[in-house]
């Protein structure tokens, strides 16, 4: 990345943590921990993507999610499950009948 993506990066990560520090609910929060006996640090992790608005779109593999062709294998399912999100599971005339 070069020092320009770096210094826009830096930018937002202050703008963002500035905009936490200063929302009177996050602050209210932390009162509460603290009338509890707590001191509490909040940290927030962001991903932030950059693409060149003048390069070609890179091409990928992967396919919409209405036509996507991954498929999910049980393990999968379990932890998804243990995330207490739904998967889309085919379903078997076992669990029609």
């Amino acid at each position: 990345m070069d020092s320009r993506l770096n210094q826009l990066a830096r930018e937002l990560t202050e703008a963002i943590s500035a905009a936490v520090a200063d929302d009177a609910r996050v602050e209210a929060c932390r009162e509460k921990a603290r009338a509890a006996g707590f001191d509490m640090r909040v940290t927030l992790e962001a991903v932030i993507g950059f693409v060149d608005r003048d390069a070609a779109p890179p091409k990928s593999s992967r396919k919409s999610a209405r036509g996507s062709s991954l498929e999910m294998s049980a393990n999968d399912r379990r932890f998804l499950k243990s995330l207490r999100i739904s998967a889309d599971e085919p379903t078997t005339e076992k669990e029609v009948e």
